[in-house]
């Protein structure tokens, strides 16, 4: 198989650290404990906009998220706001699609500056001193073995034909059928302890990582997705970091911080 990933190059300043989250599903499973949720996620921005330069959020940021001509989604005020005043501060926003909102296009880049990605990309990251690492990163979804039925899912949800008929949609019956489907979600209806891991043989994204690191070398490989968090070895010199959830507070509101050096799991409480 044969990966070609985009690259992007990051001179990392002295004094300064990048950020990773993911999985924030906001929209579910009510109103109240998405507000509650949105709020907790301002907090932990505003822990971290002292040092951060760039923030990564990794995919499902939303439950869903569809963007028509005119129409965006109603709510997330407060985050998008704060969003847009880290962007408007200086701090780089870094959004990666996930398979719950794929449907972004230009308004998060046009309204908060964010640069959005659909398909993991390499970030060569060099540091004040000029020691460089690699980091590939990802939402995770549709990646490595198995899922065959998403997989397919995906090409359907992802060709613009299919788009278009939904925008066509009015968006209150849009946003209805969304609401209705995000009930029946896997994050909305999981309870604290169900997702658990296994063991390596089962971690398919850990699987997708070997994969890629016999083609070419990463320092690190940063995804969500799955809901856990995890720190994984790829090899003796290759780690998979998952960064988890912030639904179900079984992973304690997970994030990670890239120092320039290292890659460290954090915890915000």
């Amino acid at each position: 198989m044969i990966f070609n990933f985009e690259t992007r190059s990051v001179a990392l300043q002295e004094g300064r650290k990048i950020y990773f989250s993911s999985d924030f599903h906001l929209g579910v499973p009510t109103a109240e404990k998405s507000r509650d949720r949105e709020r907790v996620l301002v907090k932990w921005l505003e822990s971290i906009e002292y040092d951060a330069q760039i923030i990564f959020l990794v995919g499902d940021i939303f439950d869903f998220w569809f963007e028509y001509g005119h129409v965006v989604p109603k709510g997330f005020v407060r985050l998008l706001g704060k969003l847009a005043e880290l962007s408007d501060r200086g701090i780089e926003l870094i959004l990666f699609t996930g398979n719950h909102d794929m449907w972004m296009f230009g308004y998060l880049k046009e309204e908060i500056g964010a640069t959005i990605f659909r398909n993991p990309v390499n970030f060569e990251i060099t540091n004040s001193e000029g020691l460089k690492k690699s980091v590939l990163v990802g939402h995770g979804d549709g990646l490595g073995p198995g899922d065959k039925v998403y997989k397919i899912l995906k090409q359907i949800f992802e060709n613009s034909f299919f788009q278009w008929i939904f925008r066509i949609v009015h968006p209150d019956v849009g946003m209805w059928i969304a609401s209705e489907w995000s009930k029946r979600s896997r994050i909305a209806n999981i309870k604290k302890g169900e997702e658990v891991f296994v063991s390596e043989e089962y971690e398919w994204l850990l699987h997708y990582c070997k994969e890629v690191e016999k083609e070419q070398h990463h320092d690190y490989y940063i995804f969500g997705h799955r809901h856990l968090v995890l720190d994984l070895a790829v090899n003796n010199n290759s780690r998979y970091i998952n960064l988890g959830e912030w639904v179900t507070k079984q992973t304690k509101q997970a994030y990670a911080t890239f120092d320039g050096e290292k890659v460290f799991l954090r915890e915000f409480v």
